[in-house]
């Protein structure tokens, strides 16, 4: 049994999707380190590198729920788009970086 989010997918499968989505949009740009990823968010969507182990928080993962309901798994920027203020997105993952 595993963990369902908000919505049909298995967590596994929802995120297996997004690093899918996430990987072929950008083949690892140089500024982007090993282990990480790009996000763009809010309205002049920012562009914001995070760790790959925010992919296991609920938290985070309810920012790809809602990026998932508003752009499916093609994003209007070529990569994941959070569909979150900016200030949001800050403080959630402010909190992430110190569990």
């Amino acid at each position: 049994m595993g963990i369902r989010l908000p919505g049909s997918l298995p967590a596994k499968k929802f995120i297996g999707q997004t690093l899918m989505a996430a990987r072929k949009a950008a083949s690892a740009p140089l500024d982007v380190p090993k282990g990480f990823f790009t996000v763009y968010v809010g309205e002049t969507q920012k562009r914001f590198v995070v760790p790959i182990s925010y992919l296991s928080h609920p938290p985070f993962q309810g920012l790809l729920s809602r990026s998932e309901e508003e752009y499916g798994f093609d994003y209007p920027t070529g990569g994941l788009t959070i569909p979150c203020e900016e200030e949001t997105f800050i403080s959630i993952t402010s909190c992430l970086s110190w569990s």
